[in-house]
């Protein structure tokens, strides 16, 4: 399934929703019980969603036109980043492979959904694109392990973690520049596990202003998909809904001779094989 969160553009006031796509349309699945995919993934897993879908009416849709894409997970309870995650990505940023994955948090209101604006701070002229694949928790975990870990995966999507880099090298702790508002984008939809490839045969492109600037492999993440699950529930407890950024690849806008950094009219995409393709353009805040 892909699964998405939006508003309805025809319905003033109404608050946000979630459904599944067929073709360009929205079949809705949200109950009393369960408003939003978060809690649907908390009440009945992707397993009852995917129950009640079979069953919906999927001749009462609304057309992808006519609503605004919100993040697929509108209020994660948490968002963990994973930074220098690819081997090539190291080394440009003339960085050591870390032996244990570098993570930071970033919160709900640093991201804006699919063809949403971007946002690019007035107080920086570094902002720097980031394409990444997302990893979506499905079940509570707690001390997973590596061999079991893939079973707490609901599904992938896309995910632009852009970086104002100034503000990141403020300290040694990245959090004042990952978190501006609206300086990210994730969606356009969550897709099943089921449904998609292996994270490792995925490809993982950005693209700015139609230009490839990033392309790498979920195979050559330094911490594959279920080691980051086995670490993260290590110290925390993952919940559903919970969102794991994984790392971006070579070719960031800050190690380019010149840099290269987002402007305003810019449109930065990130394509991932198997799920999908986010876009967004970017504008001034001011």
């Amino acid at each position: 399934m892909r699964l998405v969160s939006y508003l309805d553009r025809a319905k003033s006031g109404c608050q946000p929703s979630y459904g599944m796509m067929v073709g360009e349309h929205i079949v809705d699945l949200a109950t009393p019980t369960a408003k939003t995919l978060r809690d649907a993934l908390a009440n009945e897993g992707v397993e009852g969603i995917s129950r009640r879908a079979q069953s919906a009416d999927v001749t009462s849709t609304v057309a992808v036109s006519d609503v605004v894409l919100l993040p697929p997970i509108t209020e994660p309870y948490k968002i963990l980043c994973v930074g220098l995650n690819y081997f090539l990505h190291a080394q440009e940023a003339n960085m050591s492979v870390p032996y244990s994955p570098s993570v930071f948090v970033r919160f709900s209101s640093s991201f804006v959904g699919h063809r949403e604006f971007v946002v690019r701070p007035p107080e920086s002229e570094q902002f720097d694109y980031e394409a990444e694949l997302a990893v979506v928790i499905g079940r509570v975990a707690r001390r997973v392990g590596e061999a079991e870990a893939m079973d707490y995966v609901a599904g992938y999507s896309c995910i632009a973690e852009n970086s104002v880099r100034d503000w990141q090298r403020h300290s040694a702790q990245a959090t004042p520049g990952k978190n501006f508002v609206k300086s990210g984008a994730f969606g356009p939809w969550l897709v099943t596990r089921d449904e998609a490839p292996d994270y490792e045969q995925m490809t993982i492109v950005g693209r700015l202003n139609g230009e490839i600037v990033q392309q790498d492999t979920g195979a050559n993440m330094i911490f594959p998909v279920p080691s980051l699950v086995a670490y993260l529930s290590t110290f925390t407890e993952l919940l559903p809904g919970d969102v794991i950024a994984t790392g971006t690849p070579a070719g960031v806008g800050m190690s380019r001779k010149p840099p290269r950094y987002l402007r305003e009219g810019d449109v930065f995409e990130v394509a991932i094989s198997g799920v999908g393709e986010l876009r967004n353009p970017v504008k001034d805040e001011f």
